[in-house]
């Protein structure tokens, strides 16, 4: 049976070819004991198997990832589903070869309306909600196309608005 996810501790960085170098050097960072949050690598076969075919993603992949998932909640302690411990992760597309700059990343993935409101809690209202802005700005670009510029113009134009900037804001938090 072909393996199509693994997790940080099964890579190393020889496996460039199969993990994409992001995937093989969280691994190899790993194994050396470095301080990497928990996480899993989709094998660049799965990519190119689900592009050669994309009902391989509802046939196997999906079912694999939701374990993947589950494991990776209860070796964090931390969830999607329960907003105490918020489970927040981030995906990043990769390749073999070093592309600074040409590889999609999405951070916070996780947080949503109300789920922002329980980080808040447990951080600050600045930080919530610039995660949250973040989560949002990198999900338009890299799933909807919706240039990042764009919403750097709407930013710009509510900090106008209320004559104040979001650096502004998290110092008022943080008083």
């Amino acid at each position: 049976m072909v393996k199509w996810i693994y997790n940080f501790n099964e890579g190393r960085s020889k496996d460039k070819a199969l993990l994409g170098g992001k995937g093989a050097n969280l691994a190899e960072m790993t194994h050396l004991g470095l301080p990497v949050p928990s996480g899993f690598t989709l094998t660049t076969e799965s990519c190119m198997r689900y592009l050669k075919d994309v009902a391989f993603f509802d046939q196997q992949l999906i079912t694999e990832i939701q374990t993947a998932i589950e494991r990776l909640e209860v070796k964090t302690n931390k969830s999607f589903a329960n907003d105490d411990d918020l489970l927040l992760v981030s995906v990043r597309s990769g390749a073999v070869f070093s592309m600074p700059g040409m590889m999609d990343t999405i951070l916070n993935l996780g947080l949503n309306d109300s789920r922002v409101h329980a980080l808040a809690e447990q951080t600050s209202l600045a930080f919530a909600y610039d995660c949250y802005r973040r989560l949002l700005q990198m999900f338009g670009d890299v799933v909807y196309g919706i240039h990042k510029e764009k919403f750097n113009l709407l930013l710009t134009k509510a900090e106008k608005e209320n004559n104040q900037t979001v650096n502004d804001f998290n110092e008022q938090q943080q008083l």
